[in-house]
């Protein structure tokens, strides 16, 4: 029996691109800029994931009135220099065009910025392998955006039913932190977790992630487990199997 192709949705940062030096630089120019001080790696890592204004705001302590200015001279410095000091994950390529061969739908999920998600999915030569790519509005600051990640998944998740149909509803998300594993819930999908990205120790477990992957090829054979299960070629034990891989890390 041919499997069915389960849907997956990616989070970004984290999860297909290592971004955190980019991401890093930029706080710490936009920070330097508007003198406040800068956290050290340990708490710049925390930051990397959230809506950037929420991390800005609740990690640095970036007050209210400066929150505008810290985003612009972040972004400036994001796009003239941190998009470049990013890379890709290793396998991820490798992934992305084995499931689109393999005519799986596959989106991106992430609290970056539409446009700017697209810039830097282009940049690493990727954007044309997503049927849909989702993110949050041009304005971080602006008000609209209360439903955080579990809107942008509700938006990829529908661009993703024009080419899945009835098997958008056994669409899985992937991400790095628990914020990835919400917003999956919040539409009724299970998330599997990555643990190369900027995880807490016990983060993704306890938000409630079904696996946590060590790398791409775990990644790739729990999918492709799940499309034989749903097409009934499996039974749920065998996902069992493999949901419960043990990783390096309590992550």
């Amino acid at each position: 029996m041919n499997p069915t192709t389960v849907p997956v949705i990616f989070d970004l940062d984290g999860t297909l691109v290592d971004p955190a030096q980019g991401i890093a630089d930029g706080i710490a120019a936009a920070l330097t800029e508007l003198g406040l001080s800068v956290p050290d790696k340990a708490l710049m890592d925390t930051m990397i994931g959230p809506k950037l204004s929420h991390a800005l705001t609740e990690t640095a302590g970036v007050p209210a009135a400066l929150l505008d200015d810290a985003i612009r001279i972040y972004r400036a410095h994001y796009r003239s220099t941190g998009i470049a000091q990013s890379r890709l994950y290793p396998g991820i390529l490798s992934l992305l065009e084995a499931f689109v061969a393999a005519g799986r739908p596959i989106a991106v999920a992430t609290q970056k910025p539409e446009g700017l998600a697209r810039t830097v999915l282009d940049h690493h030569g990727i954007a044309g392998l997503f049927n849909s790519i989702r993110g949050s509005a041009a304005d971080e600051a602006a008000a609209g955006g209360a439903s955080g990640k579990a809107g942008i998944v509700a938006a990829a998740l529908a661009d993703l039913k024009a080419v899945s149909g009835p098997h958008t509803e056994h669409a899985v998300m992937v991400g790095d932190r628990a914020q990835d594993v919400a917003g999956a819930a919040a539409n009724g999908l299970d998330c599997i977790g990555v643990g190369w990205g900027f995880a807490a120790d016990g983060e993704l477990r306890g938000a409630g992630a079904v696996a946590v992957v060590p790398d791409t090829a775990v990644l790739h054979e729990i999918i492709v487990r799940r499309d034989f299960i749903l097409a009934g070629a499996l039974d749920t034990d065998a996902l069992q199997t493999l949901n419960e891989v043990p990783i390096n890390g309590n992550v």
